[in-house]
């Protein structure tokens, strides 16, 4: 039996076997499916946190902590332990070191999704992912009183569309809100396109629209009949802006970073602080590795079970293939032959079913990548496979032929001592 014709019989024997051989050929596709999907959501939403902001040298608000700064400024989770003035506002962004400042403003909802007050600035220079600049799928930012910019989960989960009447709640960030501005209704005048970020889950009004909502609540309580103001006769021009939630600034000079970092947080005029918002979602995603551990571990996991069924199902019908074997002796194929018989077709089976789990994991990818950013904020990046992903394929496809070494072995030993008559 010459070097063509063990090959040829290996794939006769797996044809011969085809439901078997289906069987394992699938369930070691479903393990690549799930490793690579796996880590390509866990690289997703890697980025879609790490990255959700970018080009961003401070985040500035009042004294607290750096991870609770951090979320309600990035992710609008929580609230801020105070405000800071507009004078502050003004100092930094007048300051020599600084290129551009972005205010931002936390408020009220609607529907479950936060209201952000801010300005041009920030569809000007507010980036994400590594530069990407804010677009817009249909319409644009006004700078009119009672106007709106949505998110693109915003528009998509509530059916908005450009002209749009939208009535804010007072307070709310959950829910639809007890308490709202029904006397002040804002228009649709700007939709966003999908980020895969917590931008998509907002609505973003003016600073002085902000203002204009509370105009008549300076005492606190819901306004009266008699104390209410009619949106038609508030002027945008008699506004003013009194107070900040915070402000991203960028400095002219990356070296002036953390001078100017030392000076917000020692600023006598108002208790600040400024981060690094780079800095903190590394840390703060770094305190997550338990969860990618999880994740990591349970793919590997499934990937084993696969290759133990492969192992299970070659050495379930090498008895039933001992008398094969032995006819094979018999026309003298040698007891490495067989092992290379053995081995050959352990690693057939794993490099289809890893090629089968490529192909399926590629529909999949294209398929479901842009549900995935729309739906769930987690995008995955246009590199299908990356470096660390084709390492993974190579050691699975090396496992998967080492697991059939252990059936190769044991008809190995059978051909020593078998002969045509074999007691089964």
């Amino acid at each position: 039996m010459n070097q063509l014709g063990w090959r040829q019989v290996a794939l006769k024997s797996i044809w011969n076997r085809r439901l078997t051989s289906a069987l394992t050929i699938i369930s070691i596709a479903l393990s690549i499916i799930l490793l690579l999907t796996v880590n390509q959501v866990r690289r997703g939403g890697e980025e879609g946190f790490t990255q959700a902001i970018s080009q961003v040298d401070l985040i500035v608000g009042a004294r607290s902590g750096p991870l609770n700064l951090l979320l309600y400024t990035v992710f609008n989770m929580g609230s801020p332990s105070n405000n800071i003035s507009w004078k502050t506002y003004e100092h930094f962004n007048s300051h020599p070191s600084v290129e551009w400042t972005i205010p931002y403003s936390l408020g009220d909802g609607h529907r479950g999704f936060r209201v952000v007050g801010t300005d041009a600035r920030f569809f000007q220079h507010y980036r994400f992912r590594g530069g990407q600049q804010l677009q817009f799928a249909s319409g644009k930012y006004k700078e009119e009183l009672w106007s709106v910019v949505l998110g693109a989960t915003v528009a998509k989960k509530l059916s908005y569309a450009l002209d749009h009447k939208v009535v804010l709640a007072h307070g709310a960030t959950t829910g639809d809100g007890v308490i709202k501005h029904d006397d002040k209704p804002f228009q649709v005048t700007g939709i966003l396109e999908s980020t895969g970020t917590v931008l998509d889950h907002a609505l973003y009004i003016s600073l002085e629209s902000m203002e204009a909502l509370h105009l008549d609540w300076q005492s606190g309580a819901v306004p009266t009949a008699a104390t209410a103001i009619p949106a038609d006769q508030i002027k945008k021009e008699d506004l003013k802006v009194e107070q900040l939630t915070s402000f991203f600034l960028r400095t002219k000079s990356r070296i002036e970073t953390l001078r100017l970092q030392r000076e917000i947080n020692t600023y006598q005029e108002e208790a600040l602080s400024a981060i690094i918002p780079g800095v903190v979602l590394s840390e703060l995603w770094r305190g997550l590795d338990y969860v990618d551990k999880s994740l990591k571990a349970i793919s590997w996991i499934v990937v084993l079970v696969g290759f133990v069924g492969m192992m299970i199902a070659l050495l379930a019908g090498l008895n039933e293939r001992r008398r094969e074997m032995a006819v094979f002796r018999a026309l003298g194929a040698g007891p490495r032959v067989i092992f290379g018989l053995l081995f050959f077709e352990s690693t057939l089976l794993t490099l289809m079913g890893v090629l089968l789990g490529l192909v399926i994991q590629g529909l999949v990818f294209v398929l479901v990548s842009q549900l995935l950013s729309i739906h769930f904020g987690i995008y995955l990046s246009a590199a299908w496979i990356s470096w660390s992903e084709m390492l993974i394929i190579i050691f699975t496809s090396l496992i998967g032929s080492l697991m059939g070494l252990i059936p190769a072995l044991r008809a190995y030993r059978y051909t020593l001592k078998d002969g045509l008559s074999v007691s089964i």
